[in-house]
């Protein structure tokens, strides 16, 4: 069974930095992917990494978050920069039960095991 943690959300000003982390426990080689949730919006992909390596980002974070995950810790980051008020969310990890790659669009959130979050505001 795949569990997730995330920690490293916060508060800060537009333009500045944020790496969250999500610890993962029990094996997944799947996608896995970073998703967020604004206030009165529905869940979305943010950024995801495939199996091999490949990423994918969603057009809003293009060229200012980078996603890497380090197998060897089992330990997936985002790294987000230039950040904006827009930004502001509750942040997920997640991966997807059986998807090797392209999870970054949510077709049915049941078939991911998702973190509990980690909020980051933007000011």
């Amino acid at each position: 069974h795949v569990q997730l943690v995330e920690s490293g959300g916060g508060s800060v000003q537009a333009g500045g930095s944020l790496r969250v982390s999500c610890g993962v426990s029990g094996y997944t080689s799947n996608c896995m992917g970073w998703f967020r949730q604004a206030p009165g919006k529905e869940r979305e992909g943010v950024a995801s990494v495939d199996r091999d390596g490949g990423t994918t980002y969603a057009d809003s974070v293009k060229g200012r978050f980078t996603i890497s995950r380090d197998n060897a810790k089992n330990i997936l980051y985002l790294q987000m920069n230039k950040l904006k008020p827009e930004d502001t969310a509750m942040y997920y990890c997640a991966a997807h039960d059986w998807l090797r790659s392209g999870c970054l669009r949510i077709r049915d959130e049941r078939n991911y095991y998702w973190g509990q979050g980690t909020q980051v505001t933007v000011s």
